[in-house]
């Protein structure tokens, strides 16, 4: 019988790749066609990490003004267009992704992705970024559907079938994100999570109870090999 490969599934946005440039950049395009003012990218920063209906409502309650929902809808339409044709003008890898994405599939590892992003922006932006085939699964905010409804993190569901796609297990799978939403997720779902200290959050996120913190990709090894060690132990 085949043995089933260890998975890490990272969330992208403020994890993976900074992208706030291109996010910033977009909502500040949709903000201006409607009259209000720009929002500065180190405010934006704490505003990407929930998906682009998010951004747009914040950025919206920012210039002090609300949103419908159809409107929102023809906004959100316009924001796709506007950043899928500009996915990775400024957006990039964090340093040392590669280097670790390399390392955890020399040792047999898999590797997914879990975000709040739409998934066809998700997957050109890994493309443009030269990982996309580094990746079992790509899943996004509109992937998976649940009666007629779309399932995205917090929902542990949204990472429970990402592993699934992925040719996971749920035991021998590892979150790593950059935010509350990330963490809470994986605790949800029952599976360990590292997080970034580097990503899209107001709090730093220790505030919000990972197994662990790293401060950069070069760290991550360690990392996971410290959370099977505990994990051992839990069985023994």
């Amino acid at each position: 019988m085949q043995q089933i490969a260890p998975l890490l599934v990272f969330d992208l946005d403020g994890t993976l790749a900074e992208t706030a440039g291109d996010l910033c950049a977009t909502l500040n395009v949709i903000l201006a066609r409607e009259n209000l003012p720009p929002v500065p990218l180190v405010d934006a920063r704490k505003m990407v990490g929930a998906g682009a209906r998010a951004l747009i409502k914040s950025g919206f309650a920012a210039g002090g003004r609300s949103l419908e929902t159809a409107r929102l809808e023809t906004l959100f339409a316009d924001f796709l267009d506007h950043y899928e044709a500009h996915i990775a003008d400024e957006s990039f890898l964090f340093e040392g992704v590669v280097a670790a994405l390399d390392r955890f599939q020399a040792a047999g590892w898999a590797l997914a992705v879990c975000t709040n992003k739409v998934e066809h922006p998700s997957i050109r932006l890994l493309d443009a970024l030269g990982v996309r085939g580094r990746f079992r699964a790509i899943c996004g905010q509109d992937t998976f559907k649940v009666d007629g409804q779309a399932i995205s993190k917090p929902d542990p569901r949204a990472l429970l079938m990402t592993i699934e796609r992925a040719g996971g297990v749920a035991h021998n799978a590892i979150m790593v994100g950059d935010s509350r939403t990330d963490i809470d997720t994986a605790k949800a779902a029952g599976i360990p999570v590292v997080a970034v200290d580097f990503g899209y959050t107001e709090q730093h996120v220790s505030a919000f109870g990972p197994d662990l913190v790293i401060g950069h990709f070069d760290e991550l090894w360690q990392a996971v090999a410290h959370i099977g060690q505990l994990k051992l132990k839990e069985h023994q």
